[in-house]
């Protein structure tokens, strides 16, 4: 059997670990595995290369992907289809490892043209549908975390609010775990908005009860909102091929409001591709070998259109369709648990 594992969309902490579980395991049967290079662009052009052993040795603790990753969306592309059909036809399966813009690439080619295609949840965002975690999300927190850490120190010695910005275009998970753990005074999400007035309001508040400092923590995708019911997301005019403006820059938007309300001395941080990049923790490494290997069972059963999952501690399967049908946002009941410690 002659196997095609692709990554795409953003670099992930645990890719490697999936790629090396599947290539382990399929190598061991006598398979042949391949890596398809720069995710579904690899398929479009037909950039592929055999992947050994010696490819997969050392590489679960390597954060990003040997393959390569890209946005690609073969939809988007002039006879994109076509083409990675035609690729398609050397293989005898494809895992495709990503979040729900290429995982919806692979449910629609599995619907629409009966793909031979099993997917793995990825993104650090965690809002991937049917599955209770994705692999990343931990790694994700747990950078953030230890930056919202840090910032208490400075802003405790300097008297300042210090507002950190993390990823999270629709969905606040990172924001809200984030905040949680480093005991940030305010969290502001994109899908439950609280105003610049309300965030103000609750830094003063922490302040008349003589604490002369604040740490917020917000999500690239919150929108600046206000009482009056304007508000305003900070993009830039660039959209990636699944249609995604580039985000960043809502922290110096509200660091400039926090200060000009209070009084109080802002400063802000934004953490980016920190959040992407290096070593994965234990438990992603874990969950994404997991993952791997389910996949691989997957392939083994053809059963074709499906996707690793993770409910409860138990690795199960469930279809790309479901997973990408919805995005998996913060609950309200989930984010009034972090209300409760604001201001």
């Amino acid at each position: 059997m002659r196997i095609g594992v692709l990554t795409g969309g953003g670099d992930c902490p645990g890719l490697n670990a999936v790629i090396r579980a599947i290539t382990r395991r399929s190598l061991d049967r006598g398979d042949e595995v391949v890596g398809i290079q720069h995710g579904w662009r690899g398929l479009v052009e037909g950039q592929t290369l055999p992947l050994g052993r010696g490819d997969i040795s050392g590489i679960l603790p390597r954060g990003g992907t040997i393959i390569r990753t890209s946005r690609t969306n073969p939809y988007k592309v002039e006879g994109g289809v076509e083409r990675v059909l035609r690729t398609m036809e050397s293989l005898d399966a494809l895992v495709a490892i990503g979040g729900e813009d290429t995982l919806g690439v692979a449910a629609r080619l599995h619907a629409e043209h009966g793909a031979r295609v099993v997917g793995v949840p990825k993104t650090i965002d965690n809002d991937l549908n049917a599955t209770d975690v994705t692999f990343g999300f931990d790694t994700a927190v747990s950078i953030a975390t230890e930056a919202v850490d840090r910032l208490h120190s400075t802003a405790e010695s300097h008297d300042r609010v210090m507002v950190c910005e993390v990823m999270g275009r629709h969905a606040g998970w990172i924001a809200l775990h984030s905040g949680i753990a480093g005991g940030a005074d305010v969290i502001l999400i994109p899908e439950l908005p609280v105003s610049v007035e309300a965030c103000c309001s609750y830094i003063s508040r922490r302040h008349g009860r003589g604490k002369d400092f604040s740490i917020v923590v917000v999500s690239e995708g919150w929108p600046l909102t206000f009482e009056s019911g304007e508000a305003q997301s900070v993009e830039s005019g660039d959209r990636d091929a699944f249609g995604h403006a580039r985000l960043g820059g809502i922290g110096n938007a509200l660091g400039g409001e926090i200060q000009a309300r209070t009084g109080f001395e802002t400063r802000v941080t934004s953490l980016g591709h920190v959040q992407r990049g290096g070593s994965p923790t234990a438990y992603d490494r874990v969950l994404a070998t997991r993952f791997g290997l389910k996949a691989d069972e997957l392939v083994l059963r053809g059963a074709w259109g499906r996707m690793a999952s993770l409910r409860g501690d138990v690795i199960v399967d469930v279809p790309l369709a479901d997973a990408v049908a919805t995005l998996k946002t913060v609950p309200p009941e989930r984010y009034a648990e972090a209300e409760a410690f604001f201001g």
